[in-house]
C-alpha cells in the first residue's frame, strides 16, 4: 500500500482517471462534469509517478471553473504531488489569480511548504512576480480598516491602534523563510519584480532578514545576505531604491564580507555602483502600492459564508447587480451604500491596481458608480448564509448496512411482493473502523405465497438445528428445482422448506 501511495493510484480506474486528467488540463468543463457524475471518487485520482491530481492540472492551467467543480466534488484541497506542492502552489507559480482566489475562498492552506526547498505558495508567487496572487494569499491578515497602511508603516506608534489586527501573525506569514532563510522579499528582489517588492514591503516584509547557511541550498551570494544583497545581484535599480527608501542598509555585510555594492561589482552590475554608493538623504516620499486592497478581507469572509458562485434567477421587479446585471445583490459598500453581488465585489477587490483614490484612504477601491473609496463591504440583511461542508471523497468503497421495516398486512395485497430493503451508506469517519456502528439485521417471517424464489441454494443457509431428514429432503428438492425454470410453476427451495415444516411431507 505504501508503494501505491508513492506512485499514485493509477491502477484500477486509470482509463476514467486519465480522461478526467485530460479534461482538467484542457479545460473541458462538460467532460469533467460527466466523469464526476459517473464516479465522484475520480477527483482523487493521481497520475503515475508525479502524483498530480486533476486539481493540480486544472490549477496549473488556470481553469478556475474546473477547480471549483473538483472542490465541490469533495477532493482534498491541500492534496500534494510528489514534490509536495499543492494546487495553490502551482496556481501561484503560473500566476492564475482567479484559481488562487477560488482556492483561498474555499479555505486552502497558504502555509504548506514543499519537499524540495521548503517554499510556500507566497515564495512561488514572489519568485515569478505575480502580485495579485500575493495580495490574495495575505487577504486574511489585512483588516478592512481605513488607516491600516499608516499602521503598517509606523509600527512603533499607538499600540491601541495596532492591536486591531494580529500583527505578529502577519509578520510571521510574510517573513516565513524557506531553506537557507530565503524569504519572499529575497526572491522578488533577486528577480527584479518591482510591484511585488513594493507590495510586500507595504504589507510588513522586513528588509533586515538575513539568509542562513543550512547546507541545503547553493547560495552564490553568501549567507547573512539581506534583500538588498539579492537586489544588487539581480541588477534592478528600482528595487534597490525602494529597499533603500524602506531602511535597507548599504553597509551590511554578509558571511563573505560583501556589502551590496561589492555584490553588484562581483556580478558586473556596473549601473548600480552610483546608487549603492550614496545614502539617501532626508525622508524619501513613499507612495503606497497600487495593489493594496483594503476591502478584500471583508468580501472574502462574506464569500465564504454566503457563497459567491450562485446564479439565482431574479424576479423582474427586483434590481440586479449594477455590474453584471444577472445576480442578486448581496453586499453593500460602506459609505456610499451601493449594492453589488458577492462575485462582482470580489472581482473588483482582486483586480484593483490603483493606489490613489480621490475620496478615500490609500488602498480603498473606487466604487464603479460614484468613485467613492470603498474600505469595507457589509452583508445585506436579506442575504442567506450558505455553509457547504464538502465531505472528503474516500478512495475506499462505501460500507452498506441493510435494514428493513416490518411489513404491514395492508401492504401485502399482491400475491408477489418482495420485502422493502433499503441500503444506507456509512462512510468511514476516520482512519479506524471502530467508530462504525452496525445494526443487527431484523428478523422477518416470510410466507411461502409471497416468495419469488431464489436462483441458487447453499447448504449453509439451512439452520443447523434442523434434523438430518429435513436437510436431505431439502437438498433433493433444491437439486431438482435447479433443473426447472421458474415459468414451469415449480416451487423454490424456500417454498419446499416451508411446506415440509408445516405438513411433514416431501416434494
Amino acid at each position: 500500500m505504501r508503494l501505491l501511495s508513492i506512485v499514485g493510484n493509477s491502477f484500477g480506474c486509470s482509463a476514467s482517471g486519465e480522461r478526467l486528467v485530460s479534461a482538467a488540463r484542457d479545460g473541458d468543463l462538460q467532460e469533467a462534469k460527466a466523469l464526476l457524475d459517473y464516479n465522484p471518487r475520480l477527483a482523487r485520482y493521481s497520475t503515475f509517478g508525479v502524483r498530480n491530481s486533476p486539481l493540480h492540472y486544472s490549477a496549473a492551467q488556470g481553469h478556475h471553473e474546473i477547480v471549483s467543480l473538483l472542490l465541490e466534488s469533495g477532493v482534498d484541497i491541500n492534496l500534494r504531488n510528489y514534490r509536495g506542492q499543492t494546487a495553490l502552489m502551482q496556481a501561484c507559480q503560473y500566476g492564475h489569480w482567479e484559481v488562487v482566489q477560488t482556492l483561498v475562498v474555499f479555505g486552502a492552506n497558504v502555509h504548506r511548504v514543499d519537499y524540495l526547498n521548503g517554499g510556500t505558495a507566497l515564495h512561488l508567487a514572489a519568485l515569478n512576480g505575480h502580485t495579485r496572487c500575493i495580495r490574495l494569499l495575505l487577504a486574511d491578515y489585512i483588516p478592512s480598516i481605513p488607516n491600516i497602511w499608516n499602521l503598517l508603516r509606523n509600527r512603533s506608534g499607538n499600540e491601541e491602534s495596532i492591536s486591531e489586527f494580529d500583527e505578529s501573525a502577519l509578520c510571521q506569514a510574510i517573513n516565513k523563510p524557506a531553506d537557507g532563510g530565503i524569504t519572499a522579499l529575497h526572491m522578488a528582489s533577486l528577480n527584479g519584480h518591482v510591484e511585488s517588492v513594493q507590495l510586500l514591503l507595504d504589507l510588513g516584509a522586513s528588509v533586515s532578514v538575513l539568509t542562513v547557511e543550512d547546507g541545503s541550498t547553493i547560495d552564490l551570494i553568501g549567507a547573512g545576505s539581506t534583500a538588498l544583497h539579492y537586489a544588487a545581484c539581480g541588477g534592478n535599480a528600482q528595487c534597490c531604491q525602494i529597499l533603500m527608501a524602506r531602511g535597507a542598509s548599504l553597509t551590511a555585510e554578509n558571511a563573505n564580507g560583501w556589502s551590496p555594492l561589492m555584490v553588484a561589482r562581483s556580478w558586473h552590475r556596473t549601473w548600480l555602483e552610483e546608487i549603492l554608493s550614496i545614502e539617501l538623504g532626508g525622508q524619501p516620499q513613499i507612495l503606497p502600492s497600487p495593489y493594496l486592497s483594503l476591502p478584500l478581507m471583508s468580501i472574502v469572509k462574506i464569500a465564504r459564508e454566503c457563497g459567491w458562485r450562485t446564479s439565482e434567477s431574479l424576479p423582474t421587479c427586483q434590481d440586479p447587480c449594477v455590474v453584471c446585471l444577472e445576480r442578486k445583490c448581496t453586499v453593500a459598500a460602506e459609505g456610499c451604500d451601493h449594492e453589488f453581488c458577492t462575485r462582482c465585489a470580489l472581482y473588483l477587490c482582486s483586480t484593483n491596481c490603483t493606489s490613489i483614490i480621490a475620496k478615500g484612504p490609500p488602498g480603498s477601491i473606487a466604487c464603479p458608480l460614484c468613485r467613492h473609496g470603498i474600505v469595507l463591504f457589509v452583508k445585506l440583511p436579506g442575504t442567506r448564509t450558505v455553509r457547504k461542508d464538502f465531505s472528503r471523497t474516500s478512495l475506499s468503497l462505501p460500507f452498506c448496512t441493510c435494514s428493513s421495516e416490518e411489513l404491514e398486512s395492508s401492504s401485502l395485497a399482491t400475491p408477489f411482493c418482495k420485502p422493502d430493503l433499503r441500503c444506507s451508506r456509512i462512510f468511514p469517519l476516520g482512519s479506524s473502523f471502530r467508530s462504525l456502528s452496525f445494526q443487527r439485521f431484523p428478523s422477518m417471517k416470510i410466507n411461502s405465497s409471497l416468495c419469488m424464489g431464489a436462483p441458487e441454494i447453499r447448504h449453509s443457509l439451512v439452520p443447523c438445528n434442523v434434523n438430518r431428514n429435513l436437510r436431505n429432503q431439502l437438498t433433493r428438492c433444491s437439486r431438482s428445482g435447479l433443473r426447472r425454470s421458474a415459468s414451469e410453476g415449480r416451487r423454490s427451495w424456500l417454498s419446499a422448506l416451508n411446506h415440509y415444516v408445516t405438513t411433514g411431507s416431501g416434494c
